[in-house]
């Protein structure tokens, strides 16, 4: 039953996705705008019923209502509500804002999938090696960008530093919009070597964290998504019968 009730929890996530997308869509909204109107009431009816049944079922409610999961439930939900009780036509633009944050749901589909807690404990545990390395990148951009306005100044576009770092941004991480450019030979053999180190840097997070989610897998971490009803402690290996932080038994209804 709990697996079904997750599935069902998947499809109107995603199913909820789809219809604020097809209300962005002029044409669409105005055919189908009652049926996108009431769907979305119903799904937001039963995204407050478990809501509410999470809240009162789990012993410490806080932890949960504060937690990551708890505070994306509450702002998936909530928006629709108060769209509904703010009127008056100069808040239109605020309504629509309001309704656009039921987007968030989609952030409630990586609980049900327990793959997910393998790649978020494996980017916890690289989180220190990552910060280290993009306060590199930044000094770099920094650097480089500071060189380019002392080298092609104004008159290449190069207006001011931070322009100039803007620029140092876009040439590393390969993306290059063309809205400025160096003209000068010197200038120019710099961005080539900033294009050339950008290809380098693209690569070292993603060798960080898989090397971390190759490191999990060989110690056979095998992580599921059982929720313990006492602490409310979401990380347990797949064949755990007790929770690991509390003690208390994960299935007492078996046992029943």
């Amino acid at each position: 039953m709990g697996k079904m009730f997750d599935i069902l929890l998947l499809i109107l996530i995603l199913f909820s996705i789809i219809l604020v997308m097809l209300e962005s869509v002029k044409e669409i909204d105005k055919v189908y705008h009652d049926i996108l109107y009431y769907g979305e009431w119903i799904i937001t009816i039963f995204f407050t019923v478990e809501y509410i049944a999470r809240v009162i079922t789990v012993k410490k409610p806080s932890k949960y209502i504060f937690s990551f999961y708890g505070i994306i439930d509450f702002v998936s939900t909530v928006p629709l509500y108060l769209s509904f009780f703010i009127v008056g036509s100069q808040t239109l633009v605020t309504v629509r804002a309001l309704r656009l944050l039921r987007v968030f749901r989609i952030l409630k589909v990586t609980r049900y999938i327990g793959e997910s807690n393998k790649l978020i404990t494996a980017l916890k545990h690289s989180k220190v090696k990552i910060f280290v390395f993009l306060f590199a990148v930044l000094i770099i951009a920094i650097i480089s960008g500071t060189l380019m306005y002392l080298i092609e100044g104004e008159e290449s576009g190069f207006d001011n530093i931070p322009v100039s770092v803007y620029w140092s941004i876009v040439t590393l991480t390969t993306v290059g919009y063309g809205d400025i450019a160096p003209i000068t030979p010197f200038g120019q053999l710099i961005a080539s070597f900033i294009m050339i180190l950008g290809y380098g840097i693209i690569a070292v997070p993603t060798g960080i964290v898989s090397a971390e989610y190759t490191r999990n897998i060989g110690d056979k971490v095998q992580l599921n998504t059982q929720v313990c009803n006492n602490c409310h402690e979401k990380i347990h290996n797949d064949k755990a019968k007790y929770c690991h932080h509390c003690g208390i038994d994960l299935h007492p209804e078996i046992e029943q």
